[in-house]
């Protein structure tokens, strides 16, 4: 389930270079130019910071939370899902048992049937909804992380030095200048704020 966070970097990646194509292309009317733009772009430079968004991950205390937590609800919904199973398949052995030895009635082998169906509707509609609760909170959890680093990038940038700040992702970028590297900061100011909040 890790697999989210790469996706989840790939696709915001994706999105940053297109946006920066667009941007960067040829104008057309009604395109704002550099005589209009605020700060670093309105004296005709153009500065890009970006950060190391790997980085981010490895070293942002709320990503290491979030990491942690999702470990722990995996392994909940695995023993809870575990744990019926088992019952259900502890069901099923005393109902072949009594199947196979002739105890059971037309009536109660039928009985057996829909209760061992409902078992099974019951595992996959509490698996369904347990893995809808575990992707919205982690959909949600990481809206809340994305949020954070704009903020930190938008107080971080104020003073408008620079006119993108991106995320670099391995493949999609094959030139990067290291002066322009932000990640330290990103990582060092995310980590402040996010100790100094109130759990």
């Amino acid at each position: 389930m890790n697999r989210s966070f790469v996706i989840w970097n790939v696709v915001l990646s994706a999105l940053v270079g297109y946006l920066l194509y667009v941007s960067l292309s040829a104008p057309q009317a009604g395109t704002v130019t550099g005589r209009n733009l605020p700060g670093a772009a309105a004296n005709g430079t153009f500065r890009m910071a970006y950060f190391e968004m790997d980085s981010v991950a490895a070293n942002f205390e709320m990503v290491k939370e979030l990491k942690a937590e999702m470990s722990k609800r995996e392994e909940a919904i695995k023993s809870e899902l575990d744990r019926l199973g088992k019952g259900m398949q502890q069901k099923l052995s005393f109902y072949q048992q009594q199947a196979s030895s002739g105890a059971l009635t037309q009536a109660q082998s039928d009985a057996a049937s829909r209760e061992m169906q409902s078992l099974d509707d019951n595992l996959k509609s509490r698996q369904q909804a347990l893995e809808s609760e575990y992707s919205d909170y982690v959909l949600r959890r990481q809206n809340d992380i994305k949020g954070r680093i704009e903020q930190f990038l938008k107080a971080f940038n104020k003073n408008s030095t620079y006119s993108y700040i991106i995320s670099y992702e391995p493949g999609l970028f094959y030139y990067k200048d290291t002066a322009h590297n932000i990640t330290r900061e990103l990582i060092d100011g995310l980590n402040r704020e996010y100790k100094a909040t109130p759990k």
